[in-house]
């Protein structure tokens, strides 16, 4: 048997971590005055967490604050005669009417719901990539933003601390250039129309690949064939076959991401005669 080696460029390692930081102020505070038979201002917005104050000011009698949503939202402040309070805070999104049941003018609370951070992923390169050097790296991400109404207005990309680039629209996407061996780790950050953050990242390692090399060539039986090839763990190779070591039509026989350095090929169905093997490193996903 005769054999053939040819080299092709491969790399890339892969860790994923994720950070997303939403912080939350405490809640503001809105003020309702009950005045003779009304509640000023009858309608009030406010946001999740915030709290309402209805005040009663001197010569203001006999009023109450009861919701009328159902189940009430809380429960009913006394019959009162001011000067007096009385205070509730919010923690559901929705609208809430009310009204003094003693004189029947009414007032709502319109609560909208709390703003929360986007969601971005790395999609590519996967975790435990292996690429060779020098390695050209797309790196491609999903973001997209929960709040109704809300939306993704830049996702950024990072390799270590060097901005790479900046994508204000989908799809969400940048490549690096000519890496050379090392570990990198590469980051998306999306941002939101009101400027909340999330951030993924993915480590990668980029890799010298090694000359190919064929060796321990051994006839197992008459139709069993092995060999050994040299390899960078987590690159991809290729064999391929054929039996005639001039022709350009060579046969792949088994595609392997190496586990291992060297990597033994058993070939059970080797019939053919003569033979010829050759391997070669696949490029760079």
């Amino acid at each position: 048997m005769k054999f053939s080696s040819k080299k092709i460029l491969i790399g890339a390692a892969a860790a994923l971590v994720y950070l997303a930081v939403p912080f939350y102020g405490f809640g503001a505070t809105a003020n309702v005055s009950v005045i003779n038979f009304a509640f000023v201002p009858a309608t009030t917005n406010i946001s999740l967490g915030d709290r309402v104050i209805w005040t009663w000011p001197s010569g203001s009698n006999f009023h109450n604050v009861t919701s009328t949503s159902a189940p009430q939202a809380w429960p009913a402040s006394a019959t009162l005669s001011g000067p007096a309070t009385f205070t509730n805070t919010f923690t559901s999104a929705g609208t809430f009417p009310y009204e003094c049941t003693v004189h029947f003018f009414t007032g709502s609370i319109t609560v909208a719901a709390a703003n929360v951070p986007p969601s971005v992923s790395i999609t590519n390169p996967a975790p435990g990539t292996v690429f060779s050097e020098p390695a050209n790296v797309t790196i491609q991400a999903t973001a997209t933003d929960p709040n109704s109404g809300g939306s993704v207005t830049n996702v950024q990309f990072l390799v270590g601390s060097d901005v790479l680039t900046n994508v204000t629209a989908a799809p969400f996407s940048a490549t690096t250039n000519n890496l050379a061996a090392g570990s990198y780790t590469f980051f998306a950050v999306a941002t939101d129309n009101v400027g909340l953050t999330a951030t993924n990242a993915v480590t990668i390692s980029v890799v010298t690949p090694v000359p190919l090399a064929l060796g321990a060539a051994t006839h197992l039986s008459p139709t069993s064939f092995q060999f050994d090839y040299s390899a960078n763990v987590g690159l991809t190779y290729v064999v391929q076959q054929s039996t005639d070591l001039s022709s350009p039509d060579w046969t792949a026989i088994s595609t392997n991401t190496a586990a291992s350095n060297p990597v033994t090929f058993v070939d059970q169905n080797a019939i053919a005669n003569p033979g010829f093997y050759r391997v070669v490193r696949l490029p760079n996903p």
